[in-house]
């Protein structure tokens, strides 16, 4: 599969999954272990976690950064090791935004108290997550601007790590999404009220990082589809954002997620769950997209993908469970010309 000058040996992507296991927002021998299993798996992209482009727009204290060289530095020997291993290295960048300043998932995910080191979160409009979080402040058209510059200078420093693949978060209710959500978003300026303007935030924060990302490389972003809550950012106008993307001719692929925005969602999650947002997205607009969510059986995997309803599989939790994955589906599959690592082949044809 072909984005660009990018081709990938599969069309299986790594979903980016955050471990909540940096200091510092520094890479260490956790990501290379965890990362680089994957791609001697046979994954086809292998995605960085969602890296933070400034620290106020980290989750946890222990989220992975790109706002400094240091931080560059240490995901450099990962990016080279993934692509020495055959895979595509790729890293989504991302902001919290209201969801930041929370413990851990396995701590609790509870916010910060002040003596844990809890920091102001921004978002468009002052309406925290929950009644527990504490309230965002308002950003300001100068906020605005100092993130927008953020998302760029990370996406220059991915280009000096060696990544080929940079991916927007616009999802789960993070920073991007609570701008196109219009639950999230009350704003009365350029920002908010009709989606062109909720999507502007989106639209200059890719202004900025295509001025820095070669036009030879992919750009992806992640898109939120449905809220799953009444009066939220539905399907329809996930694809009228979709046509709007796809119009400025420099994204490449939309991967398609849903919900985290609210608490009050209802989702009914099943082994291909999400697969009709990215395929009426994929038809109705002629852009590319990714399918997302639990699409684990390798047959289901096949099947998003022979029928047109994708162009990448991102596997997720499957790839936590067996970093080989991908070898085991291509198995499965009896697809052919599959190379596995030599130092393994002995274990293929158990």
């Amino acid at each position: 599969m072909s984005f660009r000058s990018i081709t990938a040996r599969n069309r299986v992507m790594m979903s980016p999954m955050c471990q909540y296991s940096s200091d510092g927002g520094l890479a260490n021998t956790w990501h290379l272990a965890h990362l680089g299993a994957r791609a001697v798996g046979g994954a086809g992209i292998v995605c960085v976690e969602a890296t933070h482009v400034e620290e106020r727009g980290r989750i946890t204290h222990h989220c992975m950064g790109l706002w400094n060289d240091a931080q560059r530095d240490s995901l450099a020997p990962i990016a080279a090791f993934i692509q020495a291993q055959g895979a595509v290295p790729a890293i989504q960048l991302a902001h919290s935004g209201r969801k930041g300043s929370v413990q851990r998932p396995w701590q609790g995910s509870a916010p910060l108290g002040r003596e844990e080191g809890a920091w102001q979160t921004i978002a468009p409009s002052p309406i925290p997550f929950t009644e527990a979080h504490g309230v965002p402040a308002e950003m300001s058209r100068a906020d605005i601007a100092e993130v927008i510059e953020a998302f760029a200078g990370s996406a220059r420093r991915a280009l000096e790590a060696g990544f080929k693949i940079v991916e927007l978060h616009a999802a789960h209710g993070y920073l991007g999404h609570s701008f196109l959500s219009p639950l999230s978003n009350r704003r009365r300026d350029a920002y908010g009220g009709s989606l062109e303007n909720r999507i502007r935030f989106l639209m200059e924060t890719l202004d900025a990082v295509r001025g820095v990302w070669p036009e030879e490389l992919p750009l992806f972003v992640r898109l939120t589809c449905d809220d799953w809550v009444e009066g939220g950012f539905g399907l329809d106008q996930a694809v009228a954002t979709a046509r709007l993307l796809r119009a400025r001719g420099d994204v490449d692929l939309i991967d398609c997620s849903s919900g985290g925005l609210d608490p009050r969602q209802q989702i009914k999650a099943y082994p291909g769950y999400q697969v009709h947002f990215s395929a009426r997205i994929r038809h109705e607009v002629g852009i590319a997209t990714g399918a997302v969510g639990l699409l684990n059986a390798p047959e289901l995997s096949e099947a998003v993908l022979a029928s047109g309803c994708a162009d990448l599989a991102l596997i997720g939790r499957g790839l936590l469970s067996d970093p080989h994955w991908v070898l085991k589906a291509a198995q499965t599959l009896k697809a052919a010309d599959v190379a596995w690592p030599p130092q393994y082949d002995r274990a293929k044809n158990l």
